[in-house]
């Protein structure tokens, strides 16, 4: 057994060679121990703790000299002992809690791993362990803070990653083989996955968040929906209109960087003509912003309190079956079309389908490259060419809800990420 404790001392072929196991089983129930000790009227601390992680490595010694049962009779007999102090009239007040017990088994068992030569698991799983009894309060106070909606979402995503995802076929499917339904519902959960951390950002915090922060996290959860919902504020509540602008800027500036990420994940060979174009349209989103709010945010023009943003949960099978259906149809179009107009007909797709929705274009045009069926200059050019589509879109949106001094305030950001959007394709064009 390799261990750092055989590089000082020769205890190789003697009878201590087993000792360094026994060394990171009594760390890992000293760990343990000195989080269950700091709490109060605990029975079970450091000494109760190191002996049983010690109990385990020892049972783990002791199966492999003929006694291969004595581990699983060891863990009976601690068990015993644990319900006897919990059940025990005389010592019912000051028993281990229930947290405590299952804690003490935890560490048999995390010592009957070092002796089965599973130390770093082991201690890794020690630290997890200590970390979810130490952070009580942070997890007890996040389990009060979840809604029945937060809830509701997070176990919708739990059935379309874990349920649905692992039965579906991983084959091409239909004309042209375009549908794959394991990719097509892949891209399904990673959207609904970017899309419930920020969702979930947004009801936790609440009211507290700030502008920047709201516009942020709003991006990610659908820069669309988040524009459109602070249209609407903007017209119904003047007061609200700074702080309305800020957000929906910032939302529609984190979409470039919400597709470069995805671009890493999914197609890292393309990153950097799409960065020239993003990081140009980005660039200029933000020296436009920041000069806007100096303006909005000077002498008496101050953000309105008390706006708030009701997301949508983004993970709901309508939701999940809609971008699925629509990722599918815009893979079946991009296939279809490039077959039979090449290039030109996978830049109609995504002018058209970027109206609405630029993930599905986005991670269409990734996957298309992975495949080698069209270049990184075809890809980099329908993804600028869907952004600007839909950059149209959300502001006519935003023209029509939110009234004509909140256009006034968002034209110059919509303006320049559009003009850095067409400067950086010039750029990539003449690379």
């Amino acid at each position: 057994m390799n261990h750092w404790f055989t590089g000082i001392f020769s205890i190789e072929g003697t009878v201590f060679a087993s000792l360094p196991a026994f060394i990171t089983s009594l760390g890992i129930g000293l760990l343990l121990g000195i989080e269950r000790e700091r709490k109060k009227n605990i029975r079970a601390g450091i000494r109760t703790f190191a002996l049983t992680s010690l109990l385990g490595t020892l049972s783990g010694l002791l199966a492999e000299n003929n006694l291969p049962l004595f581990p699983i009779a060891t863990l009976f007999t601690v068990a015993a002992f644990i319900l006897t102090a919990y059940w025990h009239p005389a010592a019912r007040k000051d028993a281990p809690d229930a947290t405590t017990q299952i804690a003490l088994l935890v560490a048999y068992c995390l010592g009957l791993l070092v002796w089965h030569g599973l130390a770093a698991l082991a201690v890794a799983l020690a630290i997890l362990s200590t970390l979810l009894l130490y952070l009580k309060p942070e997890l007890s106070g996040l389990s009060h803070r979840l809604s029945r909606q937060d809830i509701l979402a997070l176990l919708q995503f739990g059935v379309v990653s874990a349920i649905i995802l692992p039965v579906l076929p991983d084959r091409p499917l239909g004309p042209f083989g375009a549908i794959n339904l394991y990719e097509t519902w892949l891209m399904v959960v990673l959207i609904s996955g970017v899309g419930l951390l920020g969702y979930l950002a947004v009801r936790m915090l609440g009211e507290r968040l700030g502008g920047p922060l709201l516009g942020l996290l709003g991006g990610l959860v659908s820069s669309t929906a988040t524009s459109l919902a602070f249209a609407r504020e903007a017209r119904s509540d003047p007061n609200t209109l700074p702080l309305s602008t800020m957000v929906i800027q910032l939302a529609n500036l984190v979409i470039f960087v919400r597709i470069a990420v995805l671009a890493a994940l999914l197609a890292p060979g393309m990153v950097s003509p799409l960065l020239i174009v993003l990081g140009c349209a980005l660039v200029a989103g933000m020296v436009m912003t920041w000069l806007s709010s100096r303006s909005l945010f000077s002498g008496h023009h101050r953000p309105a309190e008390g706006a708030a943003v009701d997301p949508k949960n983004p993970v709901e099978m309508g939701t999940a079956l809609l971008f699925g259906g629509l990722y599918a149809g815009v893979t079946f179009a991009a296939s279809a079309l490039t077959s039979l107009f090449g290039h030109t007909g996978f830049f109609g797709v995504a002018l058209i389908s970027g109206l609405t929705d630029v993930d599905a274009i986005s991670l269409t045009a990734f996957n298309q490259f992975t495949a080698g069926k069209l270049p990184a200059l075809t890809v980099t050019t329908a993804i600028a060419l869907a952004l600007l589509s839909n950059t149209l879109f959300k502001f006519s949106m935003i023209a029509s809800l939110g009234g004509k001094d909140l256009v006034r305030r968002c034209a110059p950001m919509f303006a320049a990420t559009s003009l850095g959007l067409v400067l950086g394709l010039i750029v990539v064009w003449q690379l």
